[in-house]
């Protein structure tokens, strides 16, 4: 399983690069491989303020649909559209191709809060 050391990770299994006060998300290798092949991705929150723990998006898989949580609190600054006609790059490439969405943080003391690539490990 892929947990990439220099990103950190939320309890509900989504991955967070931050850059400046831009945090890209997107779901974990273990997420992916949990909910199975990946059919649909459904974010309508773009330009929206959320806070940490909302949901913003739905990830339907073959077998179950699942939400996507806020790791941070923030205004969705841009949804990753190739995944309209390619949610399958969400199970291929969680970390790359498959992102979701770019947050523009409004609380960067809850980056502090995340957790690293080895907490992320205790936890799965």
């Amino acid at each position: 399983m892929n947990i990439p050391a220099n990103l950190k990770y939320s309890t509900d299994h989504e991955w967070i690069a931050v850059e400046g006060n831009i945090a890209t998300v997107g779901i974990t290798d273990f997420a992916q491989g949990q909910l199975g092949d990946i059919v649909f991705v459904d974010i309508q929150t773009e330009g929206e303020t959320l806070s940490k723990g909302d949901v913003f998006g739905a990830i339907e898989a073959v077998k179950t649909v699942a939400d996507a949580f806020m790791p941070l609190s923030g205004k969705i600054v841009e949804v990753n559209t190739e995944l309209e006609n390619t949610p399958e790059s969400v199970n291929k490439d969680p970390y790359g191709a498959g992102w979701m969405v770019k947050i523009e943080m409004t609380d960067l003391s809850e980056v502090d809060a995340l957790l690293d690539a080895e907490g992320y490990k205790a936890i799965i």
